[in-house]
């Protein structure tokens, strides 16, 4: 998966936005909350997603994936580069990482975001 394959899917998203933060990431969003991060420089991380308890734990065995740098605590893995893990499974991760982060959403913002 390349770059434009990940923006596609995420701003398939319901709701999903997009910014640029911190000069070289692109972040996308639902209701202002970030649930994916894609650093667009060289040499960095390619990619943070949130994840379950469970899953973080399970992805951290796998080559070329890390903790996420300052939110790992809160379970968000790194991947090295997007060719970590198979296209299949990277949507899965992205999918799940959205729904993590909408299901936290105040009722109000769900409802608006669903009308929309």
């Amino acid at each position: 998966m390349n770059i434009e394959e990940l923006r596609a899917l995420c701003l398939s998203l319901p709701g999903a936005t997009e910014d640029v933060k911190w000069e070289h990431d692109l972040a996308f969003c639902v209701g202002e909350k970030m649930f994916a991060v894609a650093n667009l420089e060289t040499g960095q991380t390619a990619l943070s997603i949130k994840c379950t308890r469970e899953k973080f734990a399970e992805m951290l065995e796998r080559p070329g994936v890390i903790p996420a740098p300052y939110v790992a605590r809160y379970h968000w893995i790194a991947l090295e580069n997007l060719d970590v893990l198979a296209d299949q499974e990277l949507v899965a991760l992205v999918k799940n990482s959205y729904e993590l982060v909408f299901k936290k959403l105040p009722a109000s913002i769900k409802k608006k975001l669903s009308q929309s």
